[in-house]
């Protein structure tokens, strides 16, 4: 099975990449013999680092991610200029790159992509990249072109609305529900636009594990259905799967929690996992957004995308003039963490974020049910990520339509300066809408908060003191 040709979907300014002069002949650098004065590229003798040294911890991370680091379960590493076998050596990875990034780094992706996805065809590619924002805005400049569209979930992640939309890309919202985009809503919405004669958006953008802001997770078969749909009206599907390794055990309250959870397998936890969009992309028509900054470290600045060879070669021709290629401490310092750790090792460590996070999570909704006026709060218990969301029907205010004016946002701006005033911060829901064109908002309204920026009694401190401040809103006694 190939993938399709999907050429006639790339941006002007994508056909229009041409491959790097420069980056053509620099292949002969390592040839014997050849005298390479083609290249501005340093020699590793001039860099200004010998070695860099890291510890981190040695799977299978008993005792927890919070455990004390102890000699006996710490595994410390130094690359050099001149490493081999577990590293990416300095004289490399400090070096002017190839823009597809760091072979060793790429081979253990490329593995680890083989373990977790079942891709349905052959001809695919895997490159690194600075993180899925960054990947994110090569979507854009390969796929569209000013005044084209992009479909977008209801709410959705507002820097990642923002780098489309100041490129002039219009944003349309899909409906979506508890269980994330509804496909029926979304084909209704494609029928109708191409019916009308109108121009169809180029792309689905969503985030379907642990989406930010509503920590929804789309199931397998909704993605399925969602997958067709962008197959019957030609549509490229970018998955953005920071969270995807965030899935939690369901919430259940704590009179109901048994003394410890399940431990699982490696391959259980790998087939407990909701499919990616790639398992069922027997086309070719998905680009999938990874990183580590949610799994190892935000800073780390590393990540990668995975997409069909055709695609790919468009995606490098953008990389090559903007980034060219990830930190080289990075790549070397993740590298030499999963090369020690293994692709086992890597599993054991992402069950045990899961292990944390649903511990935190349920701690975080515990709080929600304690502090928060159950009369009035919906709280949703999220299956992955980092987010949840506690909503009000602003309706039910009783001076909604006097002192607010009917205005659900005015009501939301009272309890956002409340929550400040009373020393915490959730984020007000209107700030990842996305709206058609003179849509009233809703009368319900919802905040984001985070129970993964915080320790457990500033969490509990901060879901209380937003609870005071709704109170104050409503003017509900305690």
């Amino acid at each position: 099975m190939s993938p399709l040709d999907l050429s006639h979907l790339l941006s002007e300014q994508a056909k229009a990449r041409k491959g790097s002069k420069l980056k053509s002949c620099v292949h002969y650098k390592n040839e014997p013999n050849f005298g390479f004065l083609a290249g501005g590229l340093p020699l590793p003798s001039y860099f200004a680092w010998e070695a860099v040294s890291a510890s981190t911890r040695k799977p299978p991370f008993e005792g927890g991610l919070s455990a004390i680091s102890t000699a006996e379960n710490q595994l410390s590493f130094t690359v050099s200029q001149d490493s081999t076998d577990l590293d990416i050596p300095l004289s490399a990875s400090l070096q002017y790159a190839v823009a597809i990034g760091p072979a060793p780094l790429r081979q253990f992706l490329i593995e680890h992509t083989k373990v977790v996805h079942k891709i349905p065809y052959e001809e695919w590619e895997l490159a690194t990249t600075v993180g899925n924002t960054q990947s994110w805005d090569a979507c854009i400049r390969t796929f569209c072109n000013q005044d084209d569209s992009i479909l977008v979930e209801k709410y959705s992640f507002s820097s990642a609305m923002e780098t489309a939309a100041s490129q002039g890309i219009r944003l349309v919202p899909m409906d979506v529900d508890e269980s994330g985009i509804l496909p029926e809503k979304l084909e209704s919405k494609l029928f109708k636009m191409k019916a009308k004669g109108e121009k169809l958006p180029k792309i689905i953008y969503c985030i379907p594990t642990g989406q930010n802001p509503t920590g929804i997770c789309i199931s397998g078969e909704r993605r399925k259905h969602i997958y067709d749909i962008a197959s019957k009206y030609d549509l490229v599907i970018v998955e953005d799967e920071p969270y995807y390794f965030l899935q939690l055990d369901p919430y259940v309250a704590p009179e109901k929690r048994g003394s410890s959870t399940k431990s699982l397998t490696n391959s259980e936890f790998l087939e407990s996992m909701v499919p990616s969009f790639l398992n069922f992309d027997t086309e070719g028509r998905v680009v999938r957004l990874d990183s580590f900054s949610k799994v190892l470290a935000p800073g780390s600045r590393l990540g990668w995308i995975t997409c069909q060879k055709k695609l790919m070669e468009r995606f490098l021709r953008n990389f090559e003039s903007t980034f060219q290629t990830p930190s080289g401490f990075s790549s070397s310092i993740i590298y030499g963490t999963l090369s020690r750790w293994g692709q086992q090792g890597y599993i054991e460590w992402l069950k045990a974020l899961r292990v944390e996070y649903t511990w935190k999570r349920n701690l975080a909704i515990d709080f929600c049910r304690k502090y928060l006026p159950e009369a009035l709060s919906r709280i949703n218990a999220p299956n992955a990520g980092m987010f949840f969301i506690v909503s009000f029907d602003t309706s039910k205010h009783p001076e909604f339509a006097t002192k607010y004016n009917s205005d659900p946002l005015a009501v939301e701006a009272a309890i956002y300066e409340a929550t400040i005033e009373n020393k915490a911060i959730l984020v007000p829901g209107s700030w990842f809408e996305v709206r058609e064109k003179d849509e009233e908002p809703s009368t319900v309204i919802f905040f984001r908060g985070t129970y993964a920026a915080t320790e457990i009694d500033v969490l509990e401190k901060g879901i209380q003191r937003f609870g005071k401040a709704v109170r104050e809103v409503f003017s509900l006694h305690e």
